[in-house]
Parts: structure tokens; C-alpha cells; sequence
């Protein structure tokens, strides 16, 4: 066997148990369509950067704008998107648009999904110096 089929099953047997285990455990269709479009939604990095500053505090169009470096059209553009998955909400005051993230579930998701991205990246700097320490004897 190749070193790239070394991920793959050498022989093709199911476990049918397994296989209805893990079918029960499925969400409903909808659920996993609306759950693939907030990821979707998320697979923005400009969008992930709103979200992380509506974490902080609300902001107003004008001060996201400011802080993505990006026009007042192009951010509003972008919250209209996060508004549609119900990942951020506004509230008006006056002439100015206030928003902030829709609820708690939406920092908990963030700070889970950046926790799992900077674990990734402390291994990869653990594998990257125990490879370097090797390459030094």
C-alpha cells in the first residue's frame, strides 16, 4: 500500500450498528442546511473580523467601517449577510445603526472555533521546533 492510501480502509466491511448509531445522530435535513450555511456565512474572513469587534462592544456602521478599513456600503453589505443567518441584530438610535452580536451562542461559537484554531496552530509550532532540534544535533 501506498504511503497516500494510508488513510483509507484496506478492506471494505460497514458496521452496520455503527453506521444506524451515527444515522440517528444526525440532525434533521434543515438542521444541517442551515448549520452548513452559518459556517458558509462564517467562511468569510472580513465577516469573522465583525464578529470578533461586536464581541467587544456594539458598534455603529460608520466605527466597523473605520476599523475594517472598508466602505460604509461594502460593511453594510457584510452585516446584511450576518443579519440574514441571525448572527448579528441592529437597533436604531436616532439616525445611527447600533449593532451587536444577535446572542451569547454566537461568542460561545467564535471563541470555540478561534480555541480550536490556535490548539492547531500550537501543535504545528511544537511538531515545527521538535523538527528543528533534530535537525540541530
Amino acid at each position: 500500500m501506498g504511503h497516500k492510501d494510508a488513510d483509507v480502509c484496506e478492506i471494505y466491511y460497514v458496521n452496520e450498528a455503527h453506521v444506524r448509531n451515527a444515522r440517528q445522530a444526525l440532525s434533521p435535513e434543515r438542521e444541517i442546511l442551515s448549520l452548513a450555511e452559518t459556517f458558509r456565512t462564517l467562511g468569510d474572513p472580513t465577516r469573522v473580523r465583525i464578529l470578533q469587534a461586536l464581541s467587544v462592544e456594539e458598534l455603529c456602521v460608520c466605527d466597523l467601517s473605520k476599523l475594517l478599513g472598508i466602505s460604509e456600503s461594502g460593511t453594510s453589505h457584510q452585516l446584511r449577510v450576518l443579519r440574514s443567518q441571525k448572527l448579528v441584530r441592529y437597533r436604531k438610535e436616532g439616525k445611527m445603526a447600533f449593532y451587536s452580536l444577535d446572542d451569547a451562542h454566537i461568542d460561545s461559537l467564535m471563541n470555540e472555533a478561534l480555541r480550536h484554531v490556535r490548539e492547531g496552530a500550537d501543535q504545528a509550532r511544537e511538531r515545527a521546533e521538535r523538527i528543528h532540534e533534530r535537525a540541530g544535533q
